[in-house]
């Protein structure tokens, strides 16, 4: 079989409310052997790291604060994230970065927020779970003051354009896809995005309960879930032609590379 790692999952959301047993037995039946959970606020980044704890080396997580919850930033969130950091099991920082799409949290504290989790990334040297939407310019101009001390970063859950994943790539930056990848009419450049990037600068994620891949048979519930992994390794593998065993290899390889798993 297969194996694959999922690097980032909601399983904090209320969708999977008192179904983790469940939802990690399925994901490990369809080869997943190991689940990076998305922290996105330091209540969030604390409830996933206790959860990642109570299953030693099947479940990571991630500790940071999400642009739409950048409101909540204050210095002593930093302190918190910080000490969730030491852990060995929380293994990067983020959710982080910029939603000019959304415009949940004013956009000056949406950008003060992001600074201040680069230049925790820096100081505790794990690798960074970037977030970008709808806010290239401003993303890069900050990113860029720091990129030269910058840890390993995944801009995770690409949608962007073919000149957009040019850029992130010559940063050495890598990307991140979900099940976006197989929506033809909303993300049909992300199949241009598929072929140019290098398989061993790719890694995958559903992104559960979101972006369900469209590729796979219909369901009554339309959640996602780790179990659906697979689907996203076999649009990428339809795009540039290559098996699915490949695509299993190389993005498990650079997701447990990239981690330190």
């Amino acid at each position: 079989m297969n194996t694959y790692i999922d690097i980032g999952i909601n399983l904090t959301n209320k969708q999977f409310y008192n179904e983790h047993d469940e939802i990690i037995n399925r994901a490990l039946d369809s080869g997943v052997e190991h689940i990076i959970l998305t922290g996105t606020s330091v209540r969030g980044s604390r409830t996933s790291a206790e959860i990642a704890e109570e299953y030693p080396e099947i479940l990571f997580s991630t500790a940071g604060i999400h642009p739409h919850d950048a409101t909540s930033f204050a210095p002593e969130n930093i302190r918190e994230l910080r000490t969730l950091l030491k852990k060995d099991h929380v293994v990067s920082v983020g959710e982080c970065g910029l939603d000019f799409d959304r415009d949940f949290s004013p956009r000056p504290i949406q950008e003060k927020c992001y600074q201040a989790q680069l230049e925790l990334a820096i100081e505790v040297d794990k690798p960074l779970f970037l977030h970008e939407r709808s806010a290239f310019k401003r993303f890069n101009e900050i990113t860029d003051d720091y990129l030269s001390r910058l840890p390993e970063a995944v801009v995770h859950c690409f949608t962007g354009t073919l000149d957009e994943a040019k850029v992130y790539l010559d940063k050495g930056f890598y990307l991140g896809f979900t099940g976006a990848i197989s929506d033809e009419k909303r993300f049909k450049q992300l199949e241009d995005v598929i072929k140019y990037t290098p398989l061993d600068r790719m890694m995958i994620e559903t992104d559960a309960p979101f972006m369900l891949p469209k590729n796979m048979p219909r369901i009554r519930n339309r959640r996602n879930e780790p179990s659906f992994l697979p689907y996203v390794a076999q649009t990428i593998a339809l795009f540039k032609r290559i098996s699915l065993s490949e695509v299993a290899e190389e993005t498990t390889e650079t997701s447990r590379n990239f981690f330190r798993l």
